[in-house]
This record gives structure tokens, sequence and C-alpha cells, in this order.
């Protein structure tokens, strides 16, 4: 599933390319991954692009209404497991399972494919987009280390549930946490309430590190993602744990381990990674 940086990469490659783009049509393929897909047909054509921006993993295309008397409103996109969203020439060759056609005033096409269609769309507006939206944590990239502490330092729950909760941290992943914990060197099953201070601290420097070294190679594409021009991402050739399973760690040597850790698959170095303590119970 595309996380943070693969999202973020999109959004870039959509900001250069949109804004300023006036939607002439829609054209619908299969649409049982869109909340309404009459909304998409009826509210869209007509409109102007005004901005592309990122909240979490969802991607947020914002619009201006042709009637200057109605309030603006957005397209939300979530690409599930499969999504891609691609900007090119009209006349250019169609990719099977491309569902949503949006013509642009300058020739192109914005097109959305998606295999499997476990993504979303749906029209925003008012107070929908709050209530779509609101409930989601803090971006990673732009929390503060002492709110990211209260989050992390208040919670009973295992780093890697929590890091990959949206309600404490929208956009998290995990591909990022299992390769943010492996750089702190903490093992996925530590609770957050347990973290010392520069446990805490390792981890934020991490985190803001793995999320911005993946941002810059444009994302990890290690099923179905590509970038808006069509291209895979390259940071799959950094990963240090992620599905390296019996592997030498390129920290010490010692073979990398799976295991679940809160319902997920976890990649994490036993040496440089140990394991939380248990207490044994007393003999009575």
């Amino acid at each position: 599933m595309p996380e943070l940086p693969e999202v973020e990469t999109v959004v870039r490659g959509l900001r250069a390319v949109l804004p300023g783009r006036r939607i002439l049509s829609v054209r619908l393929g299969k649409t049982d991954f869109i909340e309404d897909p009459a909304a998409l047909e009826r509210d869209l054509p007509g409109n102007r692009i005004s901005s592309v921006r990122r909240h979490g993993k969802f991607i947020v295309v914002e619009l201006e209404d042709s009637n200057a008397s109605l309030p603006t409103f957005s397209l939300l996109i979530h690409l599930g497991m499969t999504g891609q969203i691609v900007v090119g020439p009209s006349e250019a060759p169609i990719a099977p399972h491309t569902h949503v056609f949006l013509a642009l005033d300058d020739g192109r096409e914005f097109r959305y494919t998606d295999i499997r269609r476990f993504g979303k769309m749906r029209i925003l507006s008012g107070g929908t987009q709050e209530a779509a939206l609101g409930k989601l944590g803090l971006d990673p990239l732009e929390a503060t280390p002492a709110e990211f502490f209260a989050l992390v330092r208040s919670r009973r729950a295992r780093i890697k549930a929590l890091l990959l909760d949206q309600s404490v941290l929208r956009g998290m992943g995990n591909i990022y946490t299992d390769e943010s914990l492996w750089r702190a060197r903490i093992h996925p099953a530590r609770l957050g309430t347990n973290l010392k201070d520069d446990e805490s601290r390792r981890l934020y420097r991490a985190m803001g590190d793995v999320l911005n070294a993946a941002i810059r190679m444009r994302g990890s594409s290690v099923s179905d993602y590509v970038d808006s021009e069509g291209q895979r991402g390259s940071f799959q050739q950094r990963h240090k744990v992620y599905q390296r399973k019996g592997k030498k760690c390129f920290r010490c040597g010692a073979l990398i381990r799976r295991a679940t850790v809160a319902g997920r698959s976890s990649y994490f170095c036993p040496r440089c990674q140990p394991a939380p303590r248990t207490r044994r119970r007393a003999n009575r």
C-alpha cells in the first residue's frame, strides 16, 4: 500500500501540472470504489483545480467552483493498495484497469488506475471535509519533538501499533515503521510508555530521516506503485529490514527476523533491536 512518501511523491508530481487546469469532462469505468459516482460526473466538469495537497495517505485535490457564488470543494482520493494516478496526453494508450478519466483543458488526461479497487474517491465540501479528515492524527513530518514524545509516551500500546495508528500519526505504514524502528534500535513490540527519553529522541529523528530519504528517492516500488509520471521509486534499494527476513543485518550481521506484531508482519534485527523483557510470574 502506498504510504506517506509514495503519496507525497504523487502529490508533488500532480502539484506541478494540475493547478490552474480546468476539468472539461469526466468518464468513468467501474465505480465501486467511488462513494457517489454521479457527484463526480455532475460536479467536476467546468471547475478549475486550485491546488493539490497530501493529508496523511489521502490526496486532496482542491477545486474552484465555476459558479463564484458557491463554496470551493475537494476531490478526496486514497490509493488503497494498487491505485495509480498518471497525467498524460489524452491519446496515450490506456492501461488496463483504468477507471477514472478527467479530461483537462490543456489536452491531457488525469487517469486513475486500480487493479484491486481498494482505493477510495469522493467529493468533499464544507463540513464533510472536516468530518472525513479531522479524526486523523499529526503528520509525522510536521509533529514537533514534544508532540511526538507526548503521543508515544502516553500510550500503553506496542510502538509498532502506535506508529501505524492513523489517529496518532497520519501517513505511517508498515515499510517506514519497520525502517524507522530499525534505525532507532527499538523492537516493534516495545510499549510506547516504556521508551526512555533517548529512545524517543532516536525514534523521532529516525522517522524523519527515513521519510525524507524515501521522498527524495520518490518512494518504494515493492509492488504496483508508480509516481504521477508512471515511474517507479527507488527507495526499496535502501531498505534495511523490510522484507529482508533471513538476510544479514547491515549494522551487526545478525539475521533479520520476521514476526507478527500488532497484527502486522514486522521485520527487525534481534541483536540491534532487543525484544522487551517479559516478567515471570512469581511462584505461589
